[in-house]
C-alpha cells in the first residue's frame, strides 16, 4: 500500500491524540483539510492494510485506582503453550512474552487492588501448575507513549 501525504499526516495526528468530542473524525478532517468521510475511509483502508493494528486509549491506571505488577516464571519448554493459555485467559493480563532467561515467561497483571493481583497470581499458579511466580510490582511509570514518525516512502507497496 502506498501512503500519500494525507495518510502520513493522519497517522501522525491519531498517534498524538483523538479529539474528545462527539465528532472526533470531523475535527481530524478539519486539521487535514479533508472531509470526515475521507478520514473514515482512510482509517478503514489503513486498518485493512494492517498499517493500523489497533486504535484505543491509554489510561493512567493508577488514577483509576488500579495497581499492576510484572511477573516472571520459569516454564519448561514443553509446557509453554499450556501455561501461556492459562495466563492469557485472564483479561487482567496485558502482556505475555518469552525471554531467553532462567525466568522465560513474563507477563503483566493489572487489577483494581493489590489483593486482586495476588488472587490472580495464585489462581495462575494453581491452574498452570507453577510453583513460583516472581512478582515485581510497579513503583513508578517512566514512559508508556511511543510515537512513530511516519516517513515519506517512495514506491511503498
Amino acid at each position: 500500500m502506498k501512503l500519500d501525504d494525507t495518510d502520513r499526516r493522519l497517522l501522525e495526528l491519531i498517534q498524538q491524540q483523538i479529539p474528545l468530542s462527539t465528532r472526533p473524525y470531523l475535527e481530524i478532517a478539519a486539521a487535514l483539510g479533508v472531509d470526515e468521510a475521507e478520514v473514515l475511509n482512510r482509517l478503514a483502508r489503513l486498518r485493512e492494510a494492517k498499517i493500523i493494528r489497533r486504535m484505543g486509549g491509554f489510561f493512567d491506571s493508577r488514577k483509576l485506582g488500579y495497581t499492576g505488577t510484572l511477573c516472571a516464571v520459569r516454564v519448561p519448554a514443553e509446557r509453554i503453550d499450556a501455561v501461556a493459555a492459562v495466563v492469557n485467559s485472564y483479561p487482567e493480563v496485558s502482556h505475555n512474552y518469552l525471554r531467553d532467561h532462567e525466568y522465560n515467561m513474563w507477563f503483566t497483571v493489572l487489577a483494581p487492588s493489590t489483593e486482586a493481583v495476588r488472587r490472580i497470581i495464585e489462581e495462575i499458579k494453581t491452574r498452570a501448575g507453577i510453583g513460583h511466580v516472581l512478582s515485581l510490582p510497579a513503583e513508578r511509570v517512566f514512559k508508556i507513549k511511543v510515537r512513530f514518525k511516519v516517513p515519506e516512502v517512495k514506491d511503498a507497496e
